[in-house]
């Protein structure tokens, strides 16, 4: 009977470790999508604001002497 208790606590260890490891990829595909929206806003800042910014810029290094 202890053998077969075994074999029954060994196969839901190995069913729970592939949950887990399922759950630890999805986790990382999720912030790799987080992190490439964050790119996204990013860029679209620096295209809307970068001439503005440009001229912030050159306005500052205009007046220092």
């Amino acid at each position: 009977m202890s053998t077969f208790m075994f074999t029954i606590t060994s196969y839901i260890a190995g069913v729970k470790d592939r949950f887990t490891k399922d759950e630890k990829g999805a986790t990382m595909v999720e912030y790799g999508i987080m992190v490439a929206g964050i790119a996204v806003l990013v860029i679209a800042a620096v295209f809307a604001l970068g001439g503005e910014i440009l001229g912030l810029f050159n306005n500052v290094a205009a007046q220092i002497p």
